[in-house]
């Protein structure tokens, strides 16, 4: 009875913040839950979720290369710039960081409350957005424009 008193807490508050990702996620964790077998799904999303989520993203970032709209040329452009080298840093760090941070999820369940409430919080009042590659792009962001860089 808990988690759904905590499911609805946190539909209640993205429905309030206007977050449709995070009203879809709870929905669906929902609906599941009412389903046979959630004993099994549940667990298989919590245990292999978060890397189906980084194959989506990774699919939606490769998209341009497929249509052509980026190419040899734009990688080779992009180490021309420091913003560039910027990004390639940031990208590896975040991949870095993401590992120690898949790590510690392993190590110590009970931390996902507090990044749940975080991301809550961020994500639905301060309008952002729950994601790996995004937030390498976020961080690549505020040092290029820090250093009043661009990538021309």
């Amino acid at each position: 009875m808990e988690s759904w008193l905590f499911l609805l807490l946190v539909l209640g508050v993205a429905l309030f913040g206007k977050n449709t990702s995070l009203i879809i996620a709870t929905l669906a964790v929902m609906v599941l839950k009412l389903l046979p077998l959630t004993a099994k799904w549940l667990p298989t999303i919590q245990a292999k979720g978060i890397n189906w989520g980084v194959t989506i993203i990774s699919i939606a970032i490769l998209v341009p290369i497929a249509t052509g709209q980026i190419g040899f040329k734009d990688l080779m452009h992009v180490f021309q710039t420091p913003a560039g080298w910027i990004a390639v840093a940031c990208g590896i760090l975040v991949a870095i960081l993401s590992r120690y941070g898949v790590n510690q999820l392993s190590a110590s369940p009970q931390v996902t409350v507090a990044l749940v409430l975080g991301t809550i919080i961020g994500v639905v009042f301060l309008k952002g957005v729950a994601a790996g590659p995004v937030i390498a792009s976020g961080i690549t962001y505020c040092i290029v424009s820090l250093l009043h860089l661009s990538f021309n």
